[in-house]
């Protein structure tokens, strides 16, 4: 079986990202060697040009006097040429090549101006030739100086360059793959932490305490990590959310089924008794009709209020508030007046200042019934009531307050959930259904308002904040 090598795409980001740095490294240690080595050898002609100019000044005294060159290096040549009418006579001497074919092409051209050339000379090599009148209209020289030397120095700097750069690229891409890994570690990390989640059961649990650790990596993987942290809080802050929300769900289903599982139990039971009664007693038909019509009013009211609630959770798609310019004196005195005749046994000081404002009156009167309905249902017989209305700051205020034993401390957290009850036996005897504070919560927040309680033994006030809204 013949194994196919993965495409380069799915390399790791770290072996491809030391590869592209060794690339782009070997394409700059192109570049530096061949600058160097280009520099290198035109400093070396430079050199040797300057020697055999040099060299051919002190030829052309030997020349003057002595009619011939004696003085060059070893592994020099020379020819020199008489110009007699304009023909090129080569001299006798003793550093002269057996093939002079270069050497007399050069000595032409040099009778309108000095000429260097770079040849090979037939069995000597690679040489640098110059030829040039030393003597104006008399003698030409040309010399003959071989770039072994040269060469060989030229090739000695490509084969250091070469290791050197090579070392350099090997120990770039190694250790810039180390440097690279070590720096993408808390990538690495976060992608463990992503596996880790992966790993935990969401289902049913909102518990998303997991977390990126660690410092450092750079400023752009500080951003990413800070970034990565905070979208794993938000997704645990919503899980926790969908969690509690599930969880009332499931209580405010269990409690709404427990809650009509009572009335409808006694309209059964009331429905036998009197269709009992119309066969046999019927003297007793009327007092069974009328538990029939109490337990049915009480499961009205029960569904109006889930049936409230459910549209008040649903505002963006339902708007529960019919708004309308009212004075918020006139709705607390219409409940005061209401409270005094349907609950003689407790007094209720009413102090409305007059207050203009954009509401549903219809439901703010319901938010007042149900408050002074409930420190009714709570206290004792003879417990003072109150109810004040002001304006403050631009907020209209009402303060409901009792003077009755007062909410224990453990109990206030939960006054305002669904179907709870600080006393469950006895609000249950006095036809409570746990809802209505959280009726009053929900719709003080549909008007964009706040309620707040207050209580110890003596004094529970209620107080809600409505923005004033005026047309």
């Amino acid at each position: 079986m013949k194994l196919q090598p993965k495409p380069v795409r799915d390399w790791r980001l770290g072996t491809r990202l030391a590869l592209v740095l060794g690339a782009l490294a070997l394409i700059v240690f192109v570049i530096v060697g061949w600058v160097m080595v280009t520099s290198m050898r035109d400093f070396l002609d430079r050199r040797l040009d300057d020697q055999m100019v040099l060299s051919q000044q002190g030829s052309a005294r030997e020349v003057e006097y002595h009619g011939e060159v004696t003085k060059l290096p070893p592994d020099w040549f020379a020819v020199l040429y008489k110009i007699e009418n304009g023909e090129l006579k080569p001299q006798p001497g003793d550093q002269q090549p057996e093939d002079r074919e270069e050497f007399d092409a050069l000595a032409r051209q040099a009778l309108t101006a000095d000429r260097f050339a770079t040849d090979y000379l037939r069995d000597e090599g690679k040489f640098r030739l110059r030829a040039c009148q030393i003597i104006k209209g008399e003698w030409i020289l040309v010399s003959a100086a071989p770039t072994q030397d040269r060469d060989g120095t030229i090739s000695q700097l490509v084969t250091v360059s070469v290791i050197a750069f090579l070392a350099a690229l090997v120990a770039l891409v190694v250790g810039g793959q180390a440097l690279i890994r070590k720096g993408m570690q808390p990538l690495s990390d976060m992608a463990d932490t992503a596996h880790d989640i992966s790993s935990h059961d969401l289902t049913d649990s909102g518990d998303l305490t997991v977390r990126v650790g660690g410092r450092g990596g750079g400023v752009e993987v500080e951003e990413l990590r800070e970034a990565f942290n905070k979208m794993l809080a938000h997704i645990d802050s919503s899980l926790a959310a969908r969690t509690a929300a599930e969880q009332r769900l499931r209580r405010f289903i269990a409690d709404a089924s427990h809650e009509l599982r009572t009335p409808l139990t006694s309209l059964r039971g009331y429905a036998d008794l009197f269709k009992y009664a119309a066969a046999n007693e019927p003297g007793e038909r009327e007092k069974h009709l009328e538990k029939l019509r109490s337990e049915a009013a009480r499961m009205s009211v029960l569904l109006d209020d889930l049936l409230l609630l459910a549209r008040l959770d649903s505002a963006e798609s339902e708007p529960p508030l019919r708004p309308e310019e009212l004075d918020l004196a006139v709705i607390a005195d219409a409940a005061a007046d209401a409270f005094r005749a349907a609950r003689p046994s407790h007094s209720l000081d009413v102090d409305a200042d007059t207050v203009t404002m954009a509401a549903d009156p219809t439901r703010l009167r319901q938010v007042l019934d149900n408050l002074l309905t409930n420190a009714a249902v709570h206290t004792p017989a003879g417990t003072a009531v109150s109810l004040k209305v002001t304006a403050e700051n631009g907020w209209a205020v009402i303060r409901v307050s009792d003077t009755g034993p007062g909410i224990p401390e453990t109990d206030q957290a939960r006054i305002f959930d669904r179907f709870y009850r600080v006393d469950d036996s006895r609000t249950r005897q006095r036809g409570g259904s746990g809802l209505g504070l959280a009726v009053v919560q929900s719709l003080v927040k549909a008007h964009g308002g706040t309620i707040e309680l207050a209580s110890r033994p003596g004094a529970t006030v209620f107080t809600i904040r409505l923005p004033r809204h005026e047309h």
